[in-house]
């Protein structure tokens, strides 16, 4: 199902390995997307399988590659940053908030039986008002989708010890971190660089990020930059020179040797596994 208002849309998909193709996640490879994962479901999320030890939610910005390798009752919402992701949104549940911008880890939010019930509740009434033909269609949407936003906010806050008034402070430096690296990862390859744009030593940086990454912000960065390496090697045919160069990369042996390292295989080998 899928609504159109104008430049806007949104859309709900079963997420199950009998029901997704390839072909309809390729269609909305721009959207930025919400899925309800059921336990025990395992999903492969660029290149990383991951079974769900309980009832989960993860943010997906665009691009980000997914695959229901064993999964059934899953749903996907889906929608464009036209419908929501404005400047009226309040920036913590808008589309650049911690869960949308979340370079410490893939941003999934593990669910008690009472949380999953109730996102599973908004999840149903998502479903019927896609069914309606009302005026205040639109709005309602978007009133439940930050619903679920608001919600899984505040549990992700709670996991990671991040939930006092004090702490918002934090928060905020977290989330400009990941913003900075998912803006720069591509020009910006030291952690010193991302100090002298946040103000602040390239200590109380990681001092910072220890709070809610076992990476070093150097691990982080050098992930961002390994993550888009596979996805450019598996999805498009830019050689292996090419690659390098679009990641502010001049010498592509180097790269050669970065990506090896890391990886444990070759980009070549990576490709042909793909």
């Amino acid at each position: 199902m899928i609504k159109e208002f104008s430049y806007k849309k949104f859309g709900n998909l079963e997420f199950s390995k009998t029901s997704i193709q390839n072909d309809s996640l390729t269609t909305i490879n721009e959207h930025i997307k919400v899925l309800f994962i059921p336990q025990n479901a395992i999903i492969q999320v660029d290149f990383q399988e991951i079974e769900m030890k309980t009832d989960t939610l993860l943010f997906i910005n665009p691009h980000v590659i997914l695959k229901p390798c064993e999964t059934v009752g899953g749903q996907l919402m889906h929608f464009n940053r036209d419908f929501y992701c404005v400047e009226i949104h309040d920036q913590e549940v808008a589309c650049d908030g911690i869960l949308y911008n979340n370079v410490f880890e893939i941003p999934f939010i593990n669910l008690n039986e009472e949380q999953s019930v109730e996102i599973q509740k908004i999840i149903s009434d998502i479903q019927s008002e896609l069914k309606d033909e009302d005026s205040g269609t639109e709005e309602m949407l978007r009133t439940l989708l930050k619903l679920i936003i608001l919600k899984s906010t505040r549990i992700w806050k709670q996991q990671h010890q991040l939930s006092d008034k004090e702490q918002q402070a934090d928060v905020q430096f977290l989330r400009k971190f990941s913003k900075l690296v998912e803006q720069h990862y591509k020009t910006l390859h030291t952690v010193a660089d991302y100090a002298d744009l946040l103000c602040v030593t390239p200590k109380n940086l990681s001092k910072k990020i220890g709070l809610v990454s076992k990476d070093t912000p150097n691990e982080i960065i050098k992930n961002r930059i390994i993550l888009e390496s596979k996805r450019l090697l598996a999805h498009t045919t830019m050689n292996v020179k090419e690659i390098a160069y679009s990641l502010n990369y001049e010498d592509d042996a180097y790269f050669v040797r970065f990506f090896t390292k890391h990886v444990g295989i070759s980009p070549t080998s990576f490709r042909k596994q793909f």
